[in-house]
């Protein structure tokens, strides 16, 4: 019998995780008016999480346990010690959370698309580069998956986003 890996222990905490939250989405308020439901929106997030952790899943089980281990083994091992290797180790999600505390202290001034995209663009660039043409590609992610999410929102389901001092009532 093979033994389970941390990655398929993960994947199944995820799927406990999206059951119980899925069950208490029947707790949901029902209003009289309108013809969507509230919890149709938490239902529809939940099932795509819950499909993605049965892709985790499936993928974590079917990997061979040496291979997991190597791979631990070879990232446990990597990393320098002290506070420069930490610190060396856990830089990209220190420039997520630091970029994020950024955005959202802008928010109140640049607004949701404007300090949206920059969020975005800034964080792509941290993560991925500026060299080449990254910053043509950065820009153009940033500008459709913002523009997209605050057209949907504002227009297509008339969610009032905060429009900052710059773009004003729009």
């Amino acid at each position: 019998m093979q033994r389970l890996n941390r990655d398929a222990i993960i994947a199944i905490i995820l799927l406990a995780f999206c059951g119980v939250f899925f069950w208490a989405s029947f707790d949901i308020r029902q209003p009289d008016y309108g013809v969507l439901m509230p919890s149709t929106w938490p239902r529809v997030i939940l099932g795509v999480m819950t499909f993605l952790s049965v892709l985790y899943l499936i993928q974590s089980l079917s990997l061979g346990q040496e291979e997991i281990e190597d791979d631990q083994y070879d990232a446990e091992h990597t990393r320098k010690p002290g506070f420069r290797g930490w610190l060396e180790h856990w830089r990209n999600p220190l420039w997520c959370f630091f970029l994020f505390f950024l955005y959202l202290l802008t928010l109140p001034v640049l607004g949701m698309l404007i300090g949206g995209i920059t969020f975005v663009y800034v964080l792509l660039g941290m993560l991925g580069g500026w060299d080449g043409n990254k910053p043509v590609v950065h820009g153009v992610i940033a500008i459709c998956a913002i523009g997209v999410m605050w057209s949907v929102f504002t227009f297509g389901l008339g969610v009032l986003l905060p429009p900052g001092m710059i773009l004003g009532r729009f």
